[in-house]
């Protein structure tokens, strides 16, 4: 009976590795999914919901933690949680790097701007 057991608790603890190990790489990939840079032109054409790295210039607070961010290719409202500036003042002439999702609304028209996960500086 006892050697049963320690089988059992064996193949228990092997299952929970192999899912933490599972679970880590699975959080990896989707960490890397946003590794290649969009820039704004592109964000504006992606699907909702879509992983994005932008590059540039937040250029102006527009209130209520939304932002308007500018590459050289055009600008678009990013939304940034107060506590992703981690107490950081930035202006209009420092670069950053922005990862999140596209968000698309079509109420009352389409549209496009991003939630943003973590601010690079």
């Amino acid at each position: 009976m006892n050697m049963l057991r320690n089988v059992v608790l064996s193949l228990g603890l092997v299952g929970v590795a192999g899912i933490a190990v599972a679970h880590a790489d699975t959080a990896v990939n989707q960490a890397a999914v946003a590794v290649k840079t969009t820039t704004v032109k592109q964000a504006l054409n992606l699907k909702d919901n879509t992983k994005v790295q932008l590059k540039g210039y937040v250029v102006k607070s527009i209130g209520d933690e939304k932002y308007q961010f500018r590459d050289a290719t055009g600008s678009i409202t990013v939304d940034i949680d107060d506590e992703l500036w981690h107490g950081k003042a930035i202006s209009a002439k420092t670069p950053v790097t922005l990862m999140g999702e596209v968000d698309v609304d079509y109420k009352p028209t389409k549209r496009v701007e991003i939630d943003v996960d973590l601010v690079r500086f």
